[in-house]
């Protein structure tokens, strides 16, 4: 009986495997970018803090994170080549990304400086501007100082900006979405916000 309802549950999920696979097409919704995968699994998303569609876009990356699984990697590459700001100011963005990191608190303190930019509409101009965001979020000032310049952070940030150099000509704009180090996904104006969060759970299950 056991082996019979195995054979009935396979079945059914081979008509929706292959309505997935119609349903997302190369160069439609998303481009090979490598010959290979990426040993592991994982989606980075290239964005802004001063991007305004990163920042609508956020709702649908907690989507996105929530229906991965949990073997896949999902890490936010904050890139510093954008017109709305001097480049220094949002690699000092990026780093403070990163102590966030290091506080296991980047979710919350990335939509503190979001909310700081968007929301509030007001300047960032320095690391001093960032860690008072971090500060009226409930991070010791001292912790803020010490973490800034810790080895940890400055390793995360390297990382950070080497995978914008290694991605740069696939980064036309923000934000973009590459996965398994393989495909980068492509939003049409017909996909809604769920068909896009699962086009990026369904490229990361493809090798």
């Amino acid at each position: 009986m056991k082996k019979l309802l195995g054979i009935l549950t396979l079945a059914l999920m081979l008509p929706l495997q292959a309505c997935a696979q119609e349903m997302y097409t190369e160069g439609e919704h998303y481009e090979v970018i490598a010959e290979e995968a990426s040993k592991d699994r994982e989606v980075l998303e290239f964005f802004s803090f001063w991007c305004p569609h990163c920042h609508a876009f956020e709702p649908l990356v907690e989507q996105m994170k929530q229906k991965l699984d949990e073997e896949v990697k999902f890490e936010k590459v904050q890139v510093n080549f954008m017109g709305f700001a001097e480049k220094d100011v949002q690699d000092e963005a990026t780093r403070a990304m990163m102590v966030a990191r290091a506080l296991k608190r980047e979710d919350q303190l990335n939509k503190a400086i979001f909310n700081y930019i968007h929301v509030q509409r007001s300047p960032v101009t320095s690391i001093k501007d960032l860690k008072n965001i971090f500060i009226v979020n409930g991070v010791d000032p001292d912790e803020f100082d010490k973490l800034v310049k810790s080895f940890g952070v400055n390793s995360m940030f390297s990382k950070n900006n080497k995978l914008i150099d290694q991605y740069r000509k696939e980064l036309s704009g923000v934000p973009t979405f590459i996965v398994n180090g393989k495909y980068k996904a492509k939003f049409t104006r017909e996909m809604t916000p769920d068909d896009m969060v699962d086009l990026i759970v369904w490229l990361s299950e493809q090798k």
